[in-house]
């Protein structure tokens, strides 16, 4: 089973739940949980909830370690033929769609790395900023670039590399791709909401994680070496803050930006989820539809299973 969706939807909320009723384990699917010590600006499962419920990766690697997609997909498959064992039921939950439709239908091929080109476009980044980069992109792959966020070079840097060394956009390679079949059966829910309730609650959770100490969070990993160039650190949620200690503007600015760019954040996540192949939609009206949502799923899923 597969729970997708925007951030702060209640994805979590609604696979605890069926979790604990049907005997079933998490595997996470989101691209900044697999850090550790990135703890509230990802939102992690508290320790209390990963004690009840068995959670699987999150945690994986150092923020300065590199983590790819395959490797979600290799890891992923090796947590849920365990649970199965098990004779528990899988539960892959999380909002990075591209991790979900990596492990249900595999990467599309692309050419390998070019360190030469790689290594000049990440300088050219450094001396005239990611956006030129990726207002490049926008000329050659308008497609990619409407997926990917101004501030991700990391995939900036990748789309731009496979056209240099391909002539051809990387949105084409990923059309082209078509596999066979899935690696397993999958039951794929997604839960949305009114967009301004969602955007209410985005907010809230913003101020949330600022509460419980987000500020504190990004100075130790500072204070630790790591570097606020970093893939991870860069991620939504740890760059404005990163941003606010380096001096660029004021704390109640890091708010702002971080809920402006979590909302931004979750209309993609909504476009993208609503072009995955046989996704079953939950609305959500308030916290009290979780019961229904949770009964919809269970008859579900003996239909799909």
């Amino acid at each position: 089973m597969v729970i997708g969706g925007p951030t702060a939807v209640g994805k979590s909320a609604l696979a605890l739940s069926l979790a604990g009723e049907l005997e079933g384990e998490i595997i996470t699917a989101d691209s900044m949980q697999v850090y550790r010590y990135l703890d509230i600006g990802t939102a992690k499962p508290t320790p209390a909830e990963r004690r009840g419920i068995p959670h699987h990766l999150i945690d994986v690697v150092d923020p300065d370690q590199p983590f790819s997609a395959a490797q979600y997909k290799r890891l992923a498959q090796e947590a849920i033929e365990e649970i199965e064992r098990r004779g528990h039921l899988p539960i892959v939950v999380g909002g990075t769609g591209f991790y979900i439709k990596t492990l249900l239908w595999g990467l599309s091929p692309s050419p390998g790395e070019d360190p030469a080109i790689r290594y000049r476009l990440r300088q050219e980044a450094e001396k005239n900023g990611g956006r030129c980069l990726w207002t490049r992109l926008r000329a050659v792959d308008p497609t990619a670039a409407a997926r990917i966020h101004t501030h991700d070079l990391f995939r900036i840097v990748r789309a731009l590399e496979v056209w240099e060394k391909t002539g051809k956009p990387i949105s084409s390679w990923q059309k082209e791709h078509r596999e066979v079949s899935r690696p397993r059966k999958a039951c794929l829910f997604g839960l949305i909401w009114d967009r301004a309730k969602l955007y209410r609650r985005v907010d809230a959770r913003v101020e949330s994680m600022f509460a419980q100490g987000l500020v504190e969070e990004v100075a130790g990993l500072l204070g630790r070496g790591f570097s606020p160039h970093l893939k991870s650190l860069q991620g939504l949620g740890y760059r404005q803050v990163v941003g606010y200690l380096r001096g660029m503007y004021p704390l109640d600015e890091a708010v702002r930006r971080l809920k402006r760019d979590t909302r931004r954040y979750a209309k993609r996540q909504i476009t993208w989820f609503k072009g995955m192949e046989g996704i079953s939609w939950i609305k959500l009206e308030g916290e009290e539809d979780l019961p229904q949502a949770i009964a919809y799923v269970k008859k579900s899923l003996e239909s799909c299973r």
